[in-house]
C-alpha cells in the first residue's frame, strides 16, 4: 500500500511542473512580445526627450526676456550659466540671474545639449550689450536620445532641424 502511495505522489509531482516544451513556448512568446515592445519603448523615450527639449528651449527663451527686462544695460545673456545660479547664493545679479533651474544651467538635460550661440554685441557707453542670440538644443546621440535639433531666437519662435543639427528651418507645429 505504501508503494502505491509513493507512486501516486511521484506521479502528481511530475504532473505539477512544466515540461521543457511548455517553457520553451512561453519563452518564445515572451521573446516575440519583447521584439515588438522594445522599439516602441525607445521611440517613446525619444519623443519624451524631444518634448522636454522643446520645453527647455521655451524656458531659456522666457528667461532671456526676463533677463533683458531686469538688466537692460546688458541686453540679453549669451550664456546659459548666467541665466542660472543658486538661489541660496545671495540676490540675483547680471552674472547669476537665477531665472532657470540650476540643472538646466549645465547645458545637458534629457539627452539634449543646450547652448546660447550667435550673440550679436554692440558697445554702448563703453559697455557691451547683446542684442540678439540663438538657443540651440541638439541630441547627444542622434537616433538614440532624439532625432531633431531645435533652435529659437529673440523672437521666441521655435524651429527644428530634422537632421538633428542646428540648421533649424521648419517651425514646430
Amino acid at each position: 500500500m505504501s508503494m502505491l502511495k509513493t507512486q501516486k505522489a511521484t506521479r502528481s509531482l511530475a504532473e505539477a511542473g512544466f515540461t521543457l516544451i511548455e517553457l520553451l513556448i512561453v519563452m518564445s512568446v515572451m521573446l516575440i512580445l519583447m521584439t515588438l515592445a522594445v522599439p516602441q519603448l525607445l521611440k517613446l523615450r525619444k519623443q519624451a526627450n524631444e518634448t522636454s527639449a522643446i520645453q527647455s528651449v521655451r524656458t531659456i527663451g522666457q528667461a532671456e526676456l526676463q533677463y533683458n527686462s531686469a538688466y537692460p544695460a546688458n541686453g540679453f545673456s549669451c550664456s546659459i550659466a548666467t541665466l542660472g545660479g543658486q538661489p541660496n547664493a545671495g540676490a540675483p545679479s547680471a552674472q547669476a540671474a537665477q531665472l532657470i533651474d540650476a540643472a538646466l544651467t549645465t547645458g545637458q538635460k534629457a539627452g539634449y545639449t543646450f547652448a546660447i550661440v550667435g550673440c550679436s554685441k554692440v558697445t554702448v557707453n563703453n559697455q557691451d550689450m547683446y542684442t540678439s542670440y540663438t538657443i540651440t538644443a541638439v541630441p547627444q546621440s542622434i537616433g538614440k536620445t532624439g532625432d531633431r535639433g531645435f533652435c529659437s531666437d529673440e523672437n521666441n519662435t521655435i524651429r527644428f532641424d530634422p537632421a538633428g543639427g542646428t540648421s533649424c528651418t521648419q517651425p514646430i507645429q
